[in-house]
């Protein structure tokens, strides 16, 4: 007999291996989108002296300039002559002094979805004053400042912090010399919340109030001794005038 012409062999995938790839391809796209939704903006920068950095959730970090976007897991860093106003999407507005160090560790908002208000802001240095905004005002209790030595609530607040770690020797007060180290804060309007392993206490407009370390107490501090944070004109004033953000008498930064 005649040999029969051989047959090519068509290279079909299996079944399995189809489904292994439509798997693969599903979860890149899923990781892509995961990426853009990570990537959203969840402030500005609206005031800015000197030079501010940011090191993103990824681990890649850039320099900042005015209506630079803020993102969820940003780490702000000013140099030393630096200060920058930071505009959230609620309306809330953060002002940090020099050396300054600020993890938005997390930041939620949808402003017809109140359930899902969610902000807890990291200060490891430094120094900022803070407004509250849609968010702090509908659920306060959902809006946090976490320092090492105690944590910030707000209720419907304007606030100043100043976190000293050997590291205020430039800082003046009524006695002369530098202030001690631990968390300062004074309150503008509305109240704040001072808490750690010692305990809690409530802190109104007018009064300031000082925390040494996690396990001793928060205390409230006369105002002859206590410590408040003002920005530069520059930085504090609103466009159009108003008082603005903490703000000082001339274009110094005043404690």
């Amino acid at each position: 007999m005649r040999n029969q012409p051989k047959r090519k062999l068509l290279n079909v995938r299996e079944p399995s291996d189809m489904k292994s790839h439509l798997a693969i391809v599903g979860l890149a796209v899923g990781l892509a989108f995961s990426s853009v939704a990570l990537a959203s903006s969840v402030g500005q920068i609206t005031h800015l002296s000197g030079v501010l950095a940011a090191k993103r959730a990824d681990g890649t970090s850039k320099l900042l300039s005015i209506k630079s976007d803020v993102m969820e897991g940003d780490t702000l860093s000013t140099e030393s002559d630096t200060y920058a106003r930071v505009k959230f999407s609620d309306g809330g507005e953060v002002v940090l002094r020099p050396g300054t160090q600020l993890k938005v560790e997390n930041y939620s908002y949808n402003a017809s979805k109140p359930e899902s208000d969610n902000v807890v802001l990291n200060m490891f240095k430094g120094g900022l004053r803070a407004v509250s905004g849609l968010i702090g005002k509908r659920n306060r209790e959902k809006v946090t400042f976490n320092t090492e030595t105690a944590t910030i609530g707000i209720r419907g607040t304007h606030f100043g912090a100043l976190l000293c770690q050997n590291d205020c020797g430039g800082v003046p007060t009524t006695r002369g010399a530098p202030p001690p180290n631990g968390l300062h804060v004074d309150v503008a309007a509305g109240a704040i919340t001072m808490t750690n392993k010692g305990g809690t206490v409530q802190l109104n407009a007018g009064q300031f109030g000082y925390a040494a370390n996690a396990s001793t107490p928060p205390v409230p501090v006369p105002p002859q001794q206590g410590i408040q944070v003002t920005m530069p004109n520059s930085i504090a004033q609103n466009k159009g005038g108003g008082r603005g953000i903490g703000k000082g008498d001339d274009a110094e930064c005043k404690m």
